[in-house]
């Protein structure tokens, strides 16, 4: 009798026809490549091709090294051509199921929040337009690029990719036009020290030690703190310490609210959190500016 370990994994696309991750349908796509006439033509062209050279110029014993690395390469080609299909398959799906339109390629965001103008590049990857719980907007896999020069003239590039929610709520704007909940990094001890440095944004205490072991609020300095106070209430505390994504962050900029979480996320339920999440604090927004 087959143990539970021995069992085959069976995928959510195995069972329905519908993956819930960009990666559900990536042994599938690999196997349909590796069958085709042309995938084996190719490879074993160039393998053949590398085997003869290496034969007459070198060794068997090396042509024959040259084919098995000429094979290998087409297998890892191969399968990078799958993940990217099964990807593109995970995303039309995910969109068609909610009623939200697919951009494949990289597009360009408004560099109207902090994070989404940083960097000497950026852009994202993918894009959905459509609802965000109640509200219309936009959930992408964003990138920004930063070059970097060593000591020797070496220049480096380093991506950082965030999954991002991005709506408008024109309605707050006037009450707060600048609000940054950033997750918590760094010492207590110096938080004092680093808000002398801050010039436009000051630190905004609320009266919740858990908010505050995750979180880091700030405010633009004319803010009005009672208008604060009553939008992080208690029931909205308690929903970004227990239910928000993991490393969730949000900023609000003139009425452009950007809720993001760290890496890009390709799995049905990771994009559904963040879309709810943004919706959420989307709509304690609003609620408050229209009370």
């Amino acid at each position: 009798m087959a143990t539970p370990e021995s069992q085959p994994v069976v995928t959510e696309a195995e069972v329905t026809g519908v993956p819930d991750d960009a990666n559900d349908l990536r042994g599938h796509h690999f196997k349909r490549l590796m069958k085709l006439p042309l995938t084996l033509v190719l490879i074993g062209t160039l393998a053949l091709v590398v085997f003869v050279a290496c034969l007459i110029a070198l060794s068997a014993a090396i042509g024959a090294g040259g084919a098995l690395l000429v094979i290998l390469l087409g297998v890892v080609v191969v399968f990078a051509i799958a993940d990217g299909k099964a990807a593109s398959d995970f995303f039309e799906v995910y969109a068609a199921q909610r009623g939200m339109t697919l951009i494949h390629g990289r597009g360009r965001l408004p560099e109207a929040t902090p994070l989404l103008g940083k960097g000497d590049d950026r852009y994202t990857e993918r894009s959905l337009l459509g609802p965000l719980g109640e509200f219309e907007g936009t959930l992408a896999l964003f990138t920004y690029e930063e070059e970097t020069t060593d000591s020797d003239g070496n220049k480096q590039t380093n991506y950082y990719r965030y999954t991002l929610g991005l709506v408008e709520v024109e309605d707050c704007a006037k009450f707060v036009p600048e609000l940054y909940c950033q997750r918590k990094f760094g010492l207590r001890a110096l938080e004092k020290f680093e808000d002398v440095f801050r010039a436009k944004k000051e630190r905004v205490t609320l009266e919740s030690e858990s908010l505050l072991e995750k979180y880091e609020i700030f405010a633009g300095k004319e803010q009005d703190a009672n208008w604060l106070r009553q939008l992080f209430s208690p029931s909205f505390i308690v929903w970004l310490t227990d239910s928000a994504p993991d490393k969730f962050a949000f900023e609000l900029v003139d009425g452009t609210l950007c809720c993001y979480v760290s890496g890009h996320k390709e799995n049905a339920a990771d994009l559904d959190a963040i879309a709810t999440a943004t919706g959420a604090v989307a709509k304690r927004l609003r609620d408050e500016a229209l009370e």
